[in-house]
């Protein structure tokens, strides 16, 4: 059986050295990289499966790195920094990370952050059909009318979760914490201002198939017509 591949990104030799120990005892195969230009070539030679990602590079920032990572792939990243406060915070989530861990920390907190990005990208497979909408859940490719909709991963989580609750009265914060996987005090503008971009990517302001409406702080998703 494959084994699931992690690329580790860490300067610090003896960090990155304890992370790989550990993670190679629960069972994954870690490709580690300790500038940019290694991790570049780790993830084009062998893609992993998550990427675990310090902040602070020799040769650049991670992320810069995690904004090049969103262009080509929707596999999810995990920032293990010691740059904590909600501003870096806010920075990494808005950059593509889908977690965001600060040094110290402990081997189970870590075990249990990887293993709940994986068991969410596990789960994200197949197609959902809601015509004309079509989301294809494996390589994140969304088609409205059969037209390609060039969407971050953020914004393909943001959907996915509407699309899957529609119908439902959404919280900020609730959706705030199932996409970004952060707690509420480090929201700021961020979700009002993805259902922005989402609202002007699908076009549902004209004469859409769905609805995308504001109740105050919470949102609805509506289908509100069925294709021909």
């Amino acid at each position: 059986m494959k084994k699931t591949r992690i690329l580790l990104v860490e300067d610090e030799t003896d960090v990155l050295q304890v992370n790989r120990a550990f993670l190679e005892e629960q069972g994954y195969e870690v490709c580690c990289a300790e500038t940019l230009r290694e991790a570049r070539n780790c993830l084009w030679e062998s893609p992993p499966d998550l990427v675990l990602l310090d902040v602070l590079l020799p040769d650049g920032s991670g992320y810069d790195f995690c904004r090049e990572i969103r262009e080509i792939s929707l596999v999810p990243v995990i920032f293990l920094t010691c740059m904590g406060g909600d501003g870096h915070i806010v920075t990494g989530l808005d950059r593509g990370g889908d977690d965001y861990i600060i040094k110290p920390y402990s081997f189970s907190v870590l075990q249990a952050r990887v293993a709940a990005q994986l068991r969410r990208r596990g789960t994200v497979t197949g197609e959902i059909s809601l015509p004309p909408l079509q989301i294809n859940l494996t390589s994140g490719l969304v088609r409205l009318n059969g037209e390609t909709i060039d969407l971050t991963r953020k914004e393909f989580l943001l959907l996915l979760y509407l699309v899957e609750n529609r119908g439902q009265e959404l919280s900020q914060a609730g959706i705030y914490e199932a996409v970004w996987s952060a707690p509420p005090e480090t929201m700021g503008n961020t979700v009002r201002m993805h259902v922005s971009r989402l609202r002007q990517k699908l076009r549902l302001d004209e004469g859409s198939a769905f609805e995308l409406s504001a109740a105050g702080q919470n949102y609805i998703f509506l289908r509100t017509v069925y294709a021909p």
